[in-house]
């Protein structure tokens, strides 16, 4: 048997990692600042993190919602007090998919209705729904094809506006990301989601806050919806929560109400989760990572835009993104495969950084000096136009 080949891969095997670093199979130590899609929110194997899981896992590691799980309602109550939404509701899955998957599913439950807003260039997950109020017609297969969604330009609140005028009393929902990850590290308006809580709110509908990379504390702040001074009625969490153990939630406010039957999972919550979880929100809040990152954060994106070569930076706290030139289209091939560094990119022409919360300013500075160099190379070896 082999693999189901669905993903380009580099050809690098990582055996080990600590914090900011992995090595592969070699030997050969990379610095990581992408942390694996924006999972490694707290640094790769951080101890903390590892002796929760090593705790819990002598203890006890599986046994499903059928029981009393009190671990769980620890997880809520941390997470409520890490995150100010101390009145909200969680429920617990294993993915952002499956968290975004559910939120819509929530929202259309307490509205009775259909139709939902989504934003030119958002990923939100790979599943029925999720899928459905993505972006990509490429990653949509026809079964999840629907006239429900309605794709408006992200930030341009007349086209908002007009719609609600049009289809409001029939829209369950708006599900928007704080800032876009997989579209290019596109920074959602604080007038814009304001308007979209005003908006929800006259009609009816149900706000929805993808958090799922842009969420626990790496913006800065623990949700970068939170930017714009207003609560959503749900939000999304995965990646960030879990440091790299599968765990997804949505935390729901009050006024939805639940009932049994209406959501559901097997594994979601399970005690290994929870124990991650709790490591994650215990690490951010006894080293301050929220204020680390902004700090850490604004001056990576100040220092980045004094780099002649890259441009348009942008973003909050350590969810970073800029454009490159053509003449420096390989720059992310070539920090990795020459300068061990791990980047991210979004098409076409974009580099994202979403290193942990925690990297030091002196791996930031490796990084920037090393990209310096890198850009100085590229340029150096360019052809000379006659």
């Amino acid at each position: 048997m082999t693999l189901f080949d669905v993903y380009p891969l580099n050809n690098i095997t990582i055996t080990k990692a600590l914090g900011s670093y992995v090595w592969d199979d070699k030997g050969t130590q990379y610095l990581d600042i992408y942390g694996g899609h924006a999972v490694i929110s707290i640094g790769h194997t951080n101890p903390h993190w590892v002796k929760r899981i090593e705790e819990q896992l002598h203890n006890i590691a599986f046994y499903s919602n059928s029981v009393i799980i009190p671990i769980q309602q620890q997880l809520a109550a941390k997470l409520g007090k890490v995150s100010g939404k101390e009145d909200y509701r969680l429920f617990l899955v294993n993915s952002g998919a499956e968290a975004n998957e559910n939120a819509l599913k929530l929202a259309s439950f307490h509205t009775g209705r259909k139709k939902i807003v989504a934003f030119e260039k958002a990923f939100h997950g790979r599943t029925s729904l999720a899928v459905a109020v993505t972006d990509n017609p490429k990653i949509v297969a026809p079964v999840n094809e629907t006239d429900n969604v309605t794709f408006l330009p992200l930030n341009d609140e007349a086209a908002l506006q007009n719609y609600f005028q049009e289809h409001g009393k029939e829209t369950a929902a708006v599900i928007i990301e704080g800032i876009q990850g997989v579209g290019g590290i596109n920074v959602a308006g604080e007038s814009f989601l304001q308007l979209i809580r005003s908006l929800c709110n006259d009609y009816g509908a149900v706000y929805i806050a993808d958090s799922v990379q842009c969420g626990y504390g790496r913006s800065g702040k623990f949700f970068s919806h939170d930017f714009g001074g207003v609560n959503a009625d749900i939000y999304t969490m995965a990646k960030g929560m879990g440091n790299g153990f599968p765990v997804g939630g949505m935390l729901i406010a009050p006024h939805i109400q639940p009932k049994h039957g209406m959501l559901g999972t097997t594994f979601g919550g399970n005690h290994l989760a929870c124990a991650a979880a709790l490591a994650v929100l215990e690490v951010i809040e006894q080293d301050s990572l929220m204020k680390m990152a902004e700090e850490n954060g604004t001056y990576l994106i100040n220092s980045l835009k004094e780099i002649e070569g890259i441009q348009n930076v942008r973003g909050r706290g350590l969810m970073i993104g800029f454009d490159v030139t053509e003449e420096l289209q390989d720059l992310r091939k070539i920090l990795l495969n020459k300068q061990h560094i791990f980047t991210g990119e979004a098409k076409p022409n974009v580099i994202r950084l979403l290193p942990a919360m925690n990297i030091s300013r002196e791996q930031i500075e490796t990084f920037l000096n090393t990209l310096k160099e890198t850009i100085a190379e590229i340029n150096n070896t360019k052809p000379v136009e006659a």
